[in-house]
């Protein structure tokens, strides 16, 4: 009896356990498969700031606290690393320059103007042909307020692949994780 008791308990407990979980969705190659979460801006770690003369305009890296943690130098990027690209306006003076600050850095303008980001998870990037895979990474593009954009992403496809393949398909985080480890 007391184990029948039991068996029906741990029954009825992984019952309740399942009818919490949400089921995932299969995988489809996509930008679908990017959230841009609420709270970035004030619980992701800003690890680089990048003025671009040629678009005058100041470029912010962050990424999640988490993979933040788990990164080593020299090894790929953990699975759950999720990179934000921010992009604000510099401040321009009369000729259309930008103005700097007294570090010669350019001085923003207030809000976001564009925002890219770059995630990594298990499985993710199957479906893409050699010419687009960028291992487990995915790409989304929001606007400065946070909404998506459906545009193409094959330049950050494109771009990636070409130019970092070595390094885990990223730019400034390889970069910066090596010179923080």
């Amino acid at each position: 009896m007391r184990v029948s008791m039991l068996a029906g308990a741990v029954a009825l407990g992984l019952v309740a356990l399942g009818a919490g979980a949400q089921p995932r969705a299969p995988y489809t190659p996509g930008p679908h498969n990017i959230e841009l979460p609420a709270d970035w801006q004030g619980r992701f770690i800003r690890y680089a700031t990048v003025d671009k003369e040629d678009r005058r305009i100041i470029r912010h890296m962050y990424v999640n606290p988490e993979a933040y943690a788990a990164t080593r130098a020299g090894q790929p990027a953990p699975e759950g690393t999720l990179i934000i690209m921010a992009d604000t306006r510099a401040r321009l003076d009369a000729q259309g320059r930008p103005l700097l600050d007294t570090s010669g850095r350019f001085i923003p303008e207030p809000g976001w103007i564009a925002i890219g980001v770059q995630q990594k998870e298990a499985g993710w990037g199957e479906g893409y042909g050699p010419d687009q895979r960028n291992g487990n990474w995915e790409y989304a593009a929001f606007d400065g307020a946070g909404q998506r954009r459906n545009i193409p992403l094959n330049s950050c496809f494109g771009c990636h692949l070409g130019a970092r393949a070595q390094q885990d398909f990223t730019f400034t985080y390889w970069d910066h994780a090596a010179a923080r480890r």
